[in-house]
C-alpha cells in the first residue's frame, strides 16, 4: 500500500513528533511504500513556527491508499480536512500527539481554523492513534474521546533496544559463558559501583516550541539542592539546543552553577553514550504539552532510572517508585526533594536502574510498535 505521512517538521529538527514520524517512516517502510511530506520537502505558502500551509498536497494525496497525519499541524490539517470532504480515498489515520497550550498570539490565530474543523476532521478519520489513552482522556479532545472511544488506538512509542542498552551489555564474543560473565561484570562496574559523583541528564529542545520542558524548574531545583549540607557531588548535563538556551545558561550562572551544569547542545550520535553514563534522567515538564516523553524510555533502556512530572501520559510510562519517581509539575521544591531522596538512597537507585531496563525491554521494543502500526492498515479495494 501507498501511505502519505504528513508531519510539521523533519530531521535534523529534533522533537518528539519529528522523531516518531521518522521512526514510523522507517518501520512502515519495511512492508509498505511510505512518502513523508513536511515543510522540509514541500515549500509552504505560509509558515509560522511549526504551522504551515501546504495546499500543494491537494494534488498529491489521490495517489495514496492511506494518509497518516501527525496532529497538531496547524495550516495543513485543514488542507487534509478539505481534501477528505470530496475524496473518500485515501483513508485517514490521525496520530494525536499533544495538546497545544500557552501559544503565542500569532500561533493562536493560526490554530483557530484547525480548532473549528477539528471534530469534523476526526470524524473523517478511520482511526486516531495516541501513545497513551490516559493522555487522551485528560486532553483537549477528551469529550470527543468519550463520544467515540472505538476510534482510538493506544500505541506506545518503541525504541531500538540494540541501540539503547546499558554500556558494554552486548560486546561480541564467540564464548557464550564469557559473554554472559562480561555482561554481568561490565554492568556492575558501570552501574552499581558507587561513584563519588552522580551524573544527571536532561534531554530536550531548548527552543520556544519546547518551553514546557521545565528547564528553568530543573536549574532552580538544583540551585536549592546545592544548599543541602553534606550533599553528594553532582554534575548536570543539559542536552539540547534552541533560542532559549542563552537564558537557561544565564540562569545557571546567576545561581553560581556554571561549573556543575554543562550545556552540550544536541549530542547526536553521542546521545546513547550520555544515557549510558547517566545515573539519572530528569524530565520536569510543566504542562500537558508533554504527552509521553520518548527520552524516558530511551534512558530506561540504557539502565538509567528517571524522574518525571506527574502528567497524563507521562505518568504511565513507568511506575512511581519502581523505575523512577514522579514529581508535581512546575514545583521546584518537590523536584528538589525527589532529587535529594535519590541522592540519599543509592541502593534504591540501583534497584530502579535494573527495573528501568527490564521495563523498557518488556514494553517498549520498537518491534511491538511496528506490529501494532501495521495492524492499522487494511487492504484497500480500488474501484
Amino acid at each position: 500500500m501507498k501511505i502519505a505521512q504528513i508531519v510539521c517538521a523533519w530531521p535534523p529538527y529534533a522533537g518528539g513528533i519529528v522523531t516518531s514520524a521518522a521512526q514510523i517512516d522507517r518501520l512502515l517502510g519495511t512492508q509498505h511504500e511510505i512518502v513523508s511530506f513536511s515543510p522540509a520537502n514541500l515549500k509552504p505558502w505560509l509558515k509560522l513556527g511549526h504551522g504551515a500551509f501546504l495546499p500543494q498536497l491537494l494534488g498529491k494525496l489521490r495517489e495514496f491508499d492511506y494518509i497518516y497525519l501527525h496532529y497538531p499541524f496547524f495550516g495543513t490539517a485543514e488542507v487534509v480536512w478539505f481534501f477528505k470532504l470530496f475524496c473518500r480515498r485515501p483513508k485517514l489515520i490521525i496520530h494525536y500527539h499533544m495538546d497545544v497550550k500557552n501559544a503565542t498570539t500569532g500561533k493562536k490565530i493560526l490554530s483557530v481554523p484547525s480548532r473549528l474543523i477539528r471534530n469534523s476532521l476526526f470524524n473523517q478519520a478511520e482511526t486516531i492513534v495516541s501513545s497513551s489513552l490516559d493522555y487522551i482522556k485528560n486532553s483537549q479532545i477528551k469529550k470527543y474521546y468519550a463520544a467515540h472511544p472505538e476510534k482510538f488506538r493506544e500505541i506506545p512509542f518503541g525504541i531500538d533496544l540494540q541501540k539503547f542498552q546499558p554500556k558494554n551489555l552486548n560486546q561480541p564474543t564467540d564464548n557464550k559463558a564469557v559473554a554472559r560473565a562480561r555482561k554481568i561484570v561490565h554492568y556492575i562496574n558501570d552501574k552499581f559501583i558507587k561513584k563519588d559523583r552522580l551524573d544527571i541528564l536532561f534531554v530536550g529542545g531548548l527552543d520556544e516550541a519546547h518551553y514546557f520542558k521545565g528547564v528553568d524548574v530543573l536549574i532552580k531545583a538544583f540551585a536549592a539542592l546545592s544548599k543541602t549540607p553534606g550533599l553528594r557531588p553532582w554534575h548536570l548535563i543539559i542536552s539540547g539546543d534552541g533560542d532559549l538556551r542563552p537564558a537557561y545558561e544565564k540562569l545557571s550562572r546567576e545561581y553560581g552553577l556554571e561549573k556543575q551544569i554543562e550545556f552540550t547542545g544536541r549530542l547526536g550520535d553521542k546521545l546513547t553514550r550520555a544515557y549510558q553514563n547517566a545515573d539519572l534522567l530528569v524530565l520536569p515538564s510543566i504542562n500537558s504539552n508533554e504527552a509521553f516523553g520518548l527520552v524516558l524510555i530511551e534512558a530506561m533502556a540504557c539502565g538509567a532510572p528517571v524522574i518525571a512530572s506527574d502528567l497524563p501520559g507521562v505518568r504511565n510510562v513507568f511506575t512511581n517508585h519502581q523505575e523512577g519517581l514522579l514529581v508535581e509539575p512546575g514545583k521546584v521544591e518537590d523536584l528538589k526533594k525527589k532529587l535529594e531522596f535519590i541522592f540519599n538512597n543509592e541502593e534504591l537507585r540501583r534497584v530502579m536502574s535494573l527495573a528501568a531496563r527490564r521495563l523498557a525491554a518488556e514494553k517498549y521494543d520498537e518491534i511491538k510498535m511496528r506490529d501494532n502500526l501495521l495492524k492499522l492498515f487494511r487492504p484497500v479495494t480500488h474501484s
